[in-house]
This record gives C-alpha cells, sequence and structure tokens, in this order.
C-alpha cells in the first residue's frame, strides 16, 4: 500500500467527481437557478465546471500531491509519522489551493463565495480530505492487516506440516527398528552373524529417534553411533574399509548436536572410497583447543575438485553445514587430504 494502484486512483476521481456534481447541485438549488435553467440546468457544462468542477479537480491533484508528500516519501517512516505530516498538509494545501483559485476566477471575471461565506471553500474540502485521507489509513491498515494474516495462516500450515513431517520421522525409526528386533528373533541361533547385524541396524534406528528429541548428546554416544555404522560397512567392504578414531578419554562427556558426523562419515565411504577397487582408509580425530572442540574427518577416497561445488549436490553435508551455521556462526572447512583424498574440518 506504499504505492497507489491505477484502479485506486480511478475510485478516488470518482469519488471527487461524485462530490463535485453533488455539490454543482446544492449550490444551483441554493440559487434558485431551477426557475430560470429549468430541472437539468444544473448540467450545464461550462455553469458546473466554474461553480464546482474547478475546484473539486485542483483539490483532486493537491491530494495527489498531499499523499507523494505524506506518504510516498515517508514510505519507511513510523505510520504515525505520515499521517501527522499529512493532517499538517491538508489545510495548508486548501488554503494555498483556494486562494489561488479565487485569484483565477477573478482574472476570469467568474464569481466566487466572498465575505465570510468563503469559509466555506477552506472548511468543506479540508474536512472532505481529512475524511479521504482517513478511509486511505484505514483501507491500507486493513489490506496490510489481511496480508499479515495470511501470512500468519501461511506459517501456521507450514508448522502443521512440519510438525506432522516430525512425527513420521519419530514413528518411522520406532517401527522399523521394532520391526528389527522382530526379525532379529525368529533368525535360528545358527546364523548369530545376520542376528547381530540386525541388532546393530535396529541400534541405529534408535538413536536416529533420540537424536530427534535432544538438541545435544555426550560425544561418547555420537560416537558409538558412528562406530555402530562403520561396523555395517565394514560388513559390506570388508578389508577394503579401514577405520581410525582418535579422541582424548576426557572429551568424551562433552556434549554435540546428535547426528552431526555420521553424515560425514557416509559422505566419505559413499563418494571418496566406494569405487576404488583397493577401497581406503577413514580417519576421525577430535581434539580441544582454546576451549573449542576441532574435528576432522579425513579419508583416502578419489578427493573433490571442485569443493564449492559438494554443497550444490549432497544433502547430507549440506544440512550438517547449514546446522553448524545455525548453532554455532562456524562452518565445514573441505581441504585435501595428504597423500590423496578428502579432509572435512569443523570446531565447535
Amino acid at each position: 500500500m506504499k504505492n497507489i494502484k491505477l484502479k485506486e486512483l480511478g475510485i478516488i476521481f470518482g469519488f471527487y467527481l461524485f462530490f463535485s456534481v453533488l455539490y454543482r447541485i446544492v449550490l444551483w438549488y441554493n440559487m434558485m437557478k431551477f426557475r430560470e435553467d429549468g430541472i437539468w440546468g444544473w448540467a450545464d457544462p461550462e455553469g458546473y465546471w466554474y461553480m464546482s468542477g474547478m475546484q473539486y479537480f485542483f483539490y483532486f491533484i493537491a491530494s495527489i500531491v498531499i499523499w507523494f508528500l505524506g506518504v510516498r516519501l515517508l514510505k519507511d517512516r513510523p505510520k504515525l509519522l505520515q499521517i501527522a505530516v499529512v493532517v499538517i498538509l491538508i489545510p495548508i494545501t486548501v488554503y494555498f489551493v483556494r486562494e489561488w483559485r479565487y485569484l483565477l476566477l477573478d482574472a476570469m471575471g467568474e464569481t466566487h463565495l466572498t465575505g465570510t461565506g468563503s469559509v466555506w471553500d477552506w472548511y468543506i474540502p479540508t474536512l472532505f480530505m481529512m475524511i479521504q485521507f482517513g478511509c486511505f489509513f484505514a483501507y491500507r491498515y486493513f489490506k496490510e492487516n489481511q496480508q499479515k494474516l495470511k501470512v500468519e495462516g501461511e506459517l501456521k500450515t507450514a508448522a502443521l506440516k512440519s510438525e506432522l513431517s516430525a512425527l513420521k520421522a519419530q514413528l518411522n525409526p520406532h517401527f522399523l527398528y521394532n520391526i528389527f528386533n522382530t526379525i532379529s528373533a525368529s533368525v535360528p541361533p545358527e546364523n548369530e552373524k545376520t542376528r547381530y547385524l540386525i541388532a546393530e541396524l535396529s541400534d541405529l534406528f534408535r538413536y536416529q529417534l533420540k537424536a530427534s528429541q535432544v538438541e545435544k548428546v555426550p560425544l561418547r554416544e555420537e560416537l558409538e553411533f558412528v562406530n555402530k555404522y562403520l561396523a555395517l560397512e565394514k560388513e559390506r567392504f570388508q578389508e577394503r574399509l579401514k577405520v581410525s578414531i582418535n579422541v582424548e578419554e576426557n572429551l568424551l562427556d562433552e556434549m554435540v548436536p546428535p547426528m552431526l558426523l555420521q553424515p560425514l562419515v557416509e559422505n566419505s565411504v559413499k563418494h571418496g572410497l566406494s569405487s576404488l577397487i583397493e577401497g581406503g582408509e577413514i580417519s576421525i580425530s577430535i581434539f580441544k583447543k582454546e576451549d573449542k572442540l576441532h574435528f576432522e574427518i579425513a579419508d583416502t577416497g578419489i578427493g573433490i575438485e571442485n569443493k564449492l561445488s559438494v554443497f550444490d549436490k549432497g544433502i547430507g553435508l549440506t544440512n550438517t553445514k547449514l546446522r553448524l551455521e545455525k548453532m554455532y556462526q562456524t562452518t565445514l572447512n573441505l581441504s585435501d587430504n595428504s597423500p590423496k583424498g578428502l579432509k572435512i574440518s569443523f570446531t565447535l
């Protein structure tokens, strides 16, 4: 509502035209002109223009000037200031427009209100424009309030969808790890390794469920989760996958966001090592320096040439990057590992 649309401008012009005709009829009737001109005498174009048309046309132009000075130029200022400026500008503008119109009519030899009666040519337009801009600000408030209600409704809908998605995210792991436990119980005793793998996978889903309910977990639990994930991957890669975890014992009780390391480790396995026949090694190093936890996840895989493009493709890396930026105002750093591969580092 900081800009007036052409349709709204047309409506304002229509109001001025209507009231100018009404004012013309009132003056024509008050001057008993109907006795000379007949019942349709008020519709004479020339008489209409000089008696009321000119006046309302000038005030229509004046209202646009007031809107420009009091609203358009102050569009970024508080509404109360805009209203105060408009209220001050209206009587000043009306007075000068009236005086200028009187000078023009005198020069043309046309009549206008004189003496104490001329106050009506100041009072009526002032009142009219006060009502006009009162309606304008009320209309603007209504439109902004409607937009606000619309946005709030959309946000509530989005929040509801988010809550439902979160609920589904909790239900699915819960359902799955219960199913895994059921399957595990049905596996014959001689297939103990299969039973073990199913139990490990069930634990992964159990941890995911917990991660959706808490903001932080002890580093010990996060590393246990990563170890279980890598143990399952080693069943697939066998001797092709080597794992090295270096972390001091006194750091295991540090609180960290859950599911922080697994996406990074998964990225190393999936994009770094899986395509190599000989496999490779993943190393996780965590240490504390200057009261900050430092994390390094390195692999001896194929590496990445364009390290910025990886955030446009990988969901895991992108989500982890966003979490770090939001929670700790830090980010993921990608660099080349030695002798080959990729190193991902960050601090908390």
